[in-house]
């Protein structure tokens, strides 16, 4: 802390904290034992007395450092940022008085849980300074969107009505993709009886009309560099033409291809013309020009037709999709209606495993049935000609026989293959028509092209879909400012991708006006703090290049490593990995969390009381304990939580200096990591853990059990199992007994 820093730590007696706890200690505390410059408890902080006497020390006082002892660091949080000074929070509402039983017998531990509190806000903030604005940013605030599909139209008209310039780049010589090949679509408001018009071509005459839209037609980009609000991406037109364009965000709406039928020969394609899949009926419907559907190999009328559900999908068989592409059954229900609009006594027939039709209840499917689509549960085993018909062999689900029907046209409802680009991860990466988890892709190439060292493209999820983080930021990629949406993302309708579109465009808008004012992106936006290095201790181990799951760092000539701070997510993976400890925040670092677990008094060897230590990351564990604590859920009074940006922003010396101090145990709790990962930071979670796996060696070097280390995965609807966990973890704790160490 500099020389001319000045501290006050303030204590709220309000919440009944001045009923539990003994404010004027803890002042006394901040005095005495952690050198606060002023001290002072104040019944109600937050409101508006308690804010301006904290802003008056600021103003008259020459208040640097403000250490502010009343509830969650996530709550309060527009009335306790002062913006101009470092604050640190001392949690003594939800994790201390809420999490403890108010009994005269525990008032001594509650205190106790109090003082370590303060003092651990005390020892951190002295380790703190209010980050300044990183005067590298980007300002540029035009989006580039990458697909002149649904979903790209919508991403652009979103961002243009919003009024930002846009720039759509499209491979193909029109806009519109695979929407404006569909005959109708389907209903995406009430009623939901009947399919509606297609309507792109207004959408395609509203962005070829707007001032705000330049649109490249036979384009790709050849290059793509940069950070949020300082991209720059070279765009290649078909005609051999070039231009170098910069941008602030980049939207990735590259849609999807329809999955090759081909692959399906025992359901008759390509055996007869007859069998077609949904795309080709589409397009059948839509040259017909209200002359009606005919058989494709004739010309003959239709009489009779089926549609077979999950062609190809839902599968572990190899070549076809495991996965549900969702929008599919919806589709065969409008292309029966085709028929039955045409003909009413067109036989028209649903063969399906499990009926799905999301977004519209069951009033589209009702509609069908009163039309007289017939449905039948089954699964379709092979599609045969049989003479100038076809042959459909199923096994009925509910008559639990097999069973056989004729019809003139048999329509396969195969599922959505994601167009998004290489690779990354596969060997050898981009290979055309390679497998992707077991299932066959289309050859690609890559799509943006990316600079980056980790590779040219997006990361993949298992099936192929561009990365994202499904559950928590559906639109957010492991490249900051580079959003995808769209079939792209996951399977989806038309609706539904103009509502992701949407989403995503938000999200862009938020990456460039957060780039021009040096603010984080997702999860912690707004945070000012980028990452810093001593060059001096620098070991040259690339751990932290390696480890960073944004690519946010590269390294310049002498492989030392280079920040670029608008990729970074803030989430400190690089400070957990640095062997050295040379990597640190502005308002988090190795020392401000070492610090605190210094400042925690350890009872001696002969005090009947273990210490147990928790890191907590504060996306899903340390909500999850709040939450716990705001419902009484209480939780053993020996430990003592330190909430974490991510678990992969943790450094193993934490862990060591704990142990050494003579703590009991250590625990580290963070989101879900795995396939279906919940990790704010995509890889955090996962890193700890091999991290603490290699602890063992550490723990036998000090001949320690290893169960005196444990990592958990917690999610935030956790709230019941924390407190449990939390408490067996301390019955295991006492049944190993005391830290060998205590006392030294």
């Amino acid at each position: 802390m500099p020389a001319e820093s000045k501290t006050a730590t303030y204590i709220c007696r309000g919440c009944t904290l001045g009923e539990r706890l003994d404010t004027d200690h803890l002042v006394q505390v901040a005095q005495s034992e952690c050198g606060s410059h002023l001290a002072k408890s104040h019944d109600y902080l937050c409101g508006r007395h308690g804010v301006e006497l904290i802003q008056n020390d600021i103003d008259n006082e020459g208040v640097t450092h403000v250490v502010i002892g009343a509830c969650s660091r996530r709550s309060k949080t527009e009335a306790f940022g002062f913006g101009t000074v470092a604050v640190a929070r001392a949690n003594l509402r939800e994790g201390v008085i809420w999490s403890q039983p108010d009994l005269a017998e525990t008032r001594e531990a509650t205190q106790e849980m109090a003082d370590d509190y303060v003092r651990m806000a005390c020892a951190e903030i002295k380790f703190m300074q209010q980050p300044a604005v990183n005067r590298e940013r980007g300002a540029n605030r035009r989006i580039l969107v990458v697909g002149g599909g649904v979903s790209g139209i919508s991403a652009a008209l979103g961002a243009a009505r919003a009024g930002y310039e846009v720039l759509l780049v499209e491979k193909t010589d029109a806009l519109g993709g695979w929407a404006s090949t569909f005959h109708r679509k389907l209903p995406d408001r009430e009623p939901y009886a009947r399919f509606r018009e297609n309507g792109m071509d207004d959408l395609i005459n509203q962005v070829e009309t707007s001032t705000h839209i330049t649109v490249f037609l036979n384009a790709t980009l050849s290059r793509t560099s940069g950070a949020p609000g300082q991209f720059s991406v070279d765009i290649a037109t078909r005609g051999g033409t070039a231009s170098t364009e910069n941008v602030g965000a980049i939207i990735q709406a590259t849609g999807f291809s329809r999955y090759d039928a081909r692959q399906l020969p025992e359901l008759g394609y390509g055996k007869s013309a007859d069998v077609v899949d949904q795309a080709q009926l589409e397009e059948m419907a839509r040259k017909s020009n209200g002359r009606g559907l005919v058989r494709p190999s004739d010309g003959g009328a239709v009489e009779s037709v089926v549609f077979v559900q999950c062609a190809g999908q839902r599968s572990d068989k190899p070549g076809h999709l495991s996965y549900c592409s969702g929008y599919c059954c919806n589709v065969s229900i409008k292309q029966a209606m085709y028929f039955k609009d045409q003909n009413p006594q067109t036989d028209t027939n649903i063969v399906y495993t499990d009926l799905r039709a999301p977004g519209n209840g069951e009033d589209f499917y009702r509609a069908a049935q009163l039309k007289g689509v017939a449905f039948t549960n089954g699964s379709v085993d092979q599609v045969t000609v049989d003479g100038d018909r076809l042959a459909i062999q199923f096994r009925d689900e509910i008559l639990d026989r097999e069973e056989v029907i004729h019809a003139d046209l048999v329509v396969l409802a195969t599922g959505q293959v994601p167009n998004s680009g290489i690779d990354i991860s596969a060997e050898p990466a981009g290979e055309a028509g390679s497998v992707h988890g077991g299932q066959a892709r289309v050859p690609v190439d890559s799509i943006l092209n990316l600079d980056y060292r980790q590779g040219p493209d997006i990361p993949h999820l298992k099936h192929g879909f561009s990365d994202s983080h499904f559950i928590c930021f559906p639109y957010e990629t492991q490249r900051t400012g580079i959003y995808a949406c769209g079939p792209v993302r996951r399977p989806m309708d038309i609706a539904q991708s103009v509502e992701d579109a949407t989403g995503a465009a938000m999200k862009a808008i938020q990456a460039v006006e957060g780039a021009a004012s040096g603010r984080a992106a997702h999860p912690r936006s707004g945070d000012l703090s980028y990452p810093s290095f001593r060059r001096e201790g620098c070991t040259q181990c690339k751990r932290c290049t390696v480890e960073c799951p944004f690519g946010a760092i590269d390294e310049d000539e002498n492989r030392y490593p280079v920040f670029n701070e608008s990729r970074c997510r803030r989430c400190g993976t690089c400070m957990g990995a640095c062997p050295v400890r040379v990597i640190s925040f502005e308002n988090y670092s190795v020392d401000s969390v070492g610090q605190q677990i210094k400042a925690i008094a350890i009872p001696d060897e002969f005090e009947d009381k273990s210490r147990i230590l928790i890191l907590a990351c504060e996306n899903d564990a340390y909500p999850a304990m709040d939450m716990a604590a705001q419902n009484r859920f209480e939780y053993n009074a020996f430990v003592r939580v330190i909430p974490i940006r991510c678990l992969g922003s943790v450094n193993q010396i934490w862990v060591t200096d704990a142990l050494n101090a003579g703590f009991d145990g250590v625990m580290l709790m963070g989101c879900k990591k795995g396939e279906d990962y919940q990790c704010h930071f995509v890889r955090g979670s996962e890193l700890a853990h091999e991290r603490m796996g290699k602890i063992a060696d550490t723990l036998s070097q000090l001949q320690l059990e290893t169960e005196r280390v444990e990592v958990h995965e917690v999610e935030i609807t956790d709230i019941h199992r924390v407190p449990q966990l939390i408490n067996d973890y301390a019955a295991t704790v006492d049944g190993i007994g005391p830290n060998p160490f205590r006392g030294f």
